[in-house]
């Protein structure tokens, strides 16, 4: 039976993944800022077949409140065999390039607090040396656009601090996975017109859960995305500066 803390609850691909491990009847701990949309998982994954799930409101601003957070969630449950970060927002580009406080937030929320939980979880893990950690990114931290490059800025940073921390926990059996989703389905996309580039978030939710379970290190979901990316990283500047992405 495994023991599962996800971090985000109540974005779409985090519900997905949750239900996926409440089939398997794992122990699950939940955090999201939104503890009405918590309940409702929670009664909904208990009916799925999870054996608990405990709930627990969060702000991923609030820096301070990371310790004791991290500290509740791995007492609660004992040994953690899966730590999901999935939470995050989607920054309006335009509002970031004008005002920077604005542009700081977005940065504090989608990359910072996630490297801030990460560095209290992985002294966790790497004492009991076992277990994985997988952190939902974006495609969109591998190059910066115009479009979204604040939101890319957090969550290359993310990566990048990933990438040091698997090499770490890798000497105490720890899994680390950076999953780069690329265009996902979701209520936070909803506006965006959609093509066939577009995944759903449960086909991303077993993805995740496959990787994890194989403890894979491939990150791009779907994996076409590794050979879209690969053509967008390597445009030279100079002709990459004359494209609208």
């Amino acid at each position: 039976m495994q023991n599962i803390i996800i971090i985000g609850a109540t974005s779409a691909m985090a519900k997905e993944v949750a239900k996926l491990y409440a089939t398997e009847k794992a122990n699950l701990y939940l955090i999201a800022r939104d503890t009405s949309k918590l309940d409702t998982i929670k009664q909904d994954l208990t009916v799925r077949g999870a054996n608990t799930v405990h709930t627990a409101p969060f702000d991923a601003n609030q820096f301070n409140s990371h310790p004791a957070l991290i500290e509740q969630a791995f007492n609660a449950l004992g040994r953690v065999d899966v730590l999901l970060v999935a939470h995050g927002s989607l920054p309006n580009q335009e509002l970031c390039k004008t005002d920077s406080m604005k542009a700081i937030e977005e940065l504090n929320t989608n990359g910072v607090s996630v490297i801030s939980l990460l560095t209290h979880a992985a002294i966790k893990m790497e004492q009991q040396k076992s277990g994985n950690i997988t952190v939902i990114t974006s495609v969109a931290g591998d190059r910066g656009r115009q479009s979204n490059y604040v939101y890319g800025a957090a969550k290359g940073m993310v990566s990048t601090f990933l990438q040091g921390l698997d090499q770490r926990l890798s000497k105490s059996g720890v899994h680390i996975l950076d999953i780069k989703p690329g265009f996902v389905d979701t209520p936070m996309t909803a506006e965006f017109d959609k093509s066939v580039l577009w995944a759903k978030p449960d086909k991303v939710a077993k993805i995740i859960t496959n990787r994890i379970r194989k403890r894979s290190s491939l990150s791009y979901t779907p994996f076409f995305w590794f050979f879209i990316m690969k053509i967008i990283r390597f445009i030279p500047q100079f002709i990459f500066n004359k494209i609208k992405l």
